[in-house]
């Protein structure tokens, strides 16, 4: 460390071998095998300067010096922007891959954030770790080395009495270690009640006393924050578990398989960090965004289930109507997912929630219109002049959306003249031979955007596959996660385990255009079916287009189309799946673009169309994707691959979003595409014409759609009369 710090980097970061074991559990196997040297702890050392050859210049030489050194460590050089962002997340990752890794018990902070003098890390970590092993816990050190300062979780038993009073005994020990190196008990996050009965081992009695005098000054009936650094309560009262810790062991429908099958283990995930609270970056968490109230952070929503799961100050379980309340703001982004540093997955606990508080009881009309979407849109795409005619005149609109509660600012989509599996079918693939991938039909893209998929074709066959698409009607059934209704999207995924099982087992690729179906292939399905062997095939085959582009087709170069871009990517595309392969692919293509960090869209699937969240979504729209879309030129590509996102853009703004599929596809014929036109009417006219051009509604349709009206009014009549 002293012989490092001499070279004055910008940032020394550490871990050891124990994190790193974990960073492997929890997913990142592949960033800790390629960017880490062998050895059993590491130092992350970054420089800078004015120019990237100064900044390597200046590492070069600390690692000559290492060298001559003597027993020189293990060492590596990255000079890419996009592998010391990786390496940052590793490091980053630090409190989330060590509070609840999978087969471990849960560690926790009862020992965060300690400090020394920098030049004597190394002399305190192992005073710790000689410390740690005689009480016999395992922790993982991280932290700001270079600052002196130590980050662990340890696996403190926090529910017996017993090793609470091992917990405390091990704490006051620790303070006198670093109190000996003359350091701090809280080198950055603060003091509180965790190192406040402490403080007088730090500082003495005397000056103790004198921050007693000093608060007691502006505050004389100690109101502020009592029990907090001066007369503190005990470091070992008041914990969130105790002695008294005793939550149910609860049924649920979501296997849960990182957390043991614990609903109760899933609700102490969230630490109290608050990192959901941010307002500018990421997609984390957008409710609470607009409306920056706690209730609405993740933060929040999961403390109301952990007391839920207590049972006090929440006491009414599952049917809680405080719970309820917060978790139906939540837009179930999975943003909290992948930015939470414990990964506190509150889409999936909404769910769950909400499967139990509507057991053996009806849900409102709006979720059976909503998550049941991919029966209704079947039944419309059957008559489809019918159904947009419904729609689109007046006084039926206007009962259509009263009966849904849908606002009255919100549009219904448009459905397909033809939907893209009975064009394919009669189109057929035009390679022959060639390697064979499925391209999965979602409801969105099959029958209100067939043209996306349509281009998607052209563009697989472009690289050389054979496209084949399921035969028989699938629904991923991701609609239905929102509502809580487990038990259909369950057999929903069985049946398409089923259908596609002998492609499975041959390890047929299935590329997703819709990013939230990718997404249920990729995280719900794991959560649903953890020990099933073709669910987790399947999970490994299922990818996004730009996925399979870049990681699958090998030797794919696609053609190239000059032209600027923005893109917008799908909360969960961004949770589950990352934009690494749309960072790869789009230079590749030729575009100018910008990824914007514009968090979540707002749409949400039915979120943005409920008459009682749509200043909420509107308000998390125009927070950065509706400006940015409003700011962009008319030749400026606008990119979202979900449905979602198109819709709000849409019905938001005068623009139309194109899907990647559409980008790659208008690059196929970039050299004979007429000047002057926007990107829209680009992919409009590319289109096959039978999927985007709809007929004028007959008279049949109208007397059809009378006709219809007056039979489901009977029906309703009867209905509400109790005579069904």
């Amino acid at each position: 460390m002293p012989l490092v710090r001499e070279h004055r980097p910008l940032a020394i970061e550490g871990l050891d071998d124990r994190l790193v074991a974990d960073l492997r559990v929890e997913g990142f196997e592949r960033q800790v095998a390629e960017l880490l040297p062998a050895g059993g702890g590491f130092l992350l050392v970054e420089f800078g300067g004015d120019t990237l050859a100064e900044a390597r210049d200046r590492a070069q030489r600390l690692m000559d010096e290492l060298r001559r050194a003597g027993g020189p460590p293990t060492m590596v050089l990255h000079d890419r922007r996009t592998t010391a962002h990786e390496l940052w997340e590793l490091r980053e990752a630090g409190l989330g891959a060590t509070a609840l890794v999978p087969g471990l018990e849960p560690a926790w902070p009862g020992w965060e954030d300690s400090a020394v003098p920098p030049d004597r890390v190394g002399d305190y970590l192992r005073d710790l770790r000689r410390l740690m092993n005689e009480f016999g816990y395992q922790a993982s050190l991280y932290g700001h080395f270079g600052q002196g300062l130590v980050h662990c979780s340890i696996d403190f038993d926090l529910v017996s009495r017993g090793g609470i009073a091992r917990y405390r005994e091990f704490v006051e020990r620790a303070a006198d270690i670093v109190i000996g190196y003359g350091g701090s008990l809280s080198g950055e996050h603060g003091d509180g009640q965790a190192r406040g009965e402490l403080l007088t081992k730090m500082f003495g009695p005397e000056l103790v006393q004198a921050f007693r005098e000093f608060k007691a000054i502006w505050d004389p009936d100690g109101k502020m924050n009592p029990g907090k650094v001066v007369d503190a309560r005990p470091l070992d009262a008041d914990l969130r578990l105790g002695p008294d810790y005793e939550p149910p062991w609860l049924e649920t429908a979501f296997a849960l398989p990182n957390d043991g099958g614990s609903f109760a283990r899933a609700t102490l995930r969230c630490q109290g960090i608050g990192k959901c609270r941010k307002l500018d970056t990421g997609t984390m968490c957008p409710s609470y965004m607009v409306l920056r109230e706690e209730k609405h952070t993740t933060r929040g929503r999961a403390r109301l289930l952990f007391e839920m799961l207590k049972g006090d100050p929440v006491s009414n379980g599952w049917r809680d109507e405080n719970v309820k309340e917060a978790l139906d703001l939540c837009l179930a982004c999975k943003g909290c997912k992948h930015e939470c540093p414990v990964s506190v997955d509150m889409a999936t606990y909404k769910a769950e929630f909400f499967s139990h508080y509507y057991a053996r009881r009806l849900r409102p009309l709006s979720a059976y219109a909503y998550g049941l979407v991919f029966w209704w849109a079947r039944a419309a795409s059957l008559a489809p002049g019918l159904a947009n005619l419904a729609v689109r005149t007046p006084g039926l609109r206007g009962l259509a959306r009263a009966a849904v509660r849908m606002a009255p600012e919100r549009q219904f989509p448009t459905v397909a003249p033809r939907t893209f599996t009975s064009w394919f079918r009669r189109r057929g693939t035009r390679i022959r031979g060639g390697p064979e991938v499925i391209l999965w039909p979602d409801t969105f893209n099959n029958r209100f955007h067939p043209e996306i998929a349509a281009a998607a074709v052209d563009v697989l066959e472009d690289a050389g596959y054979r496209v084949v698409v399921p035969r028989t009607f699938l629904c991923c059934g991701h609609p239905l996660y929102d509502f809580g209704m487990l038990d259909v999207a369950e057999h929903q995924l069985r049946r398409v385990i089923e259908a596609l099982r002998p492609q499975i087992r041959a390890g047929t690729p299935i590329v997703g255009l819709e990013p939230s179906c990718v997404s249920v292939f990729r995280d719900e399905l794991h959560e649903l079916f953890p020990n099933d062997p073709d669910a987790q095939r399947l999970r490994a085959q299922a990818m996004t287009l730009a996925e399979f582009l870049v990681r699958e087709a090998r030797g794919y170069e696609p053609r190239r189309l000059h032209a600027r871009a923005i893109v917008h990517g799908h909360c969960h595309h961004k949770a589950i799946m990352r934009l690494d392969a749309e960072e790869q692919l789009l230079p590749r293509i030729g575009l100018d673009f910008r990824i914007l960090d514009s968090g979540c869209c707002g749409m949400a699937g039915s979120f943005g169309f409920e008459r009682d969240k749509y200043d909420v979504s509107i308000g998390a729209g125009e927070r950065v994707l509706l400006p940015a879309v409003r700011a962009a030129g008319q030749d400026t590509i606008i990119i979202a691959d979900g449905f979602s996102c198109r819709e709000q853009i849409r019905q938001t703004t005068d623009r139309r979003a194109l899907h990647l599929a559409q980008v790659l596809r208008m690059a196929l014929e970039s050299d004979r595409l007429p000047a002057g036109r926007t990107p829209e009417s680009y992919a409009h006219a590319l289109a096959p014409r039978e999927l985007v051009e709809l007929p004028s509604p007959s008279a049949y349709t109208v007397a059809a759609l009378g006709a219809g009206l007056a039979v489901g009014g009977a029906l309703a009549w009867r209905l509400a009369r109790g005579r069904w």
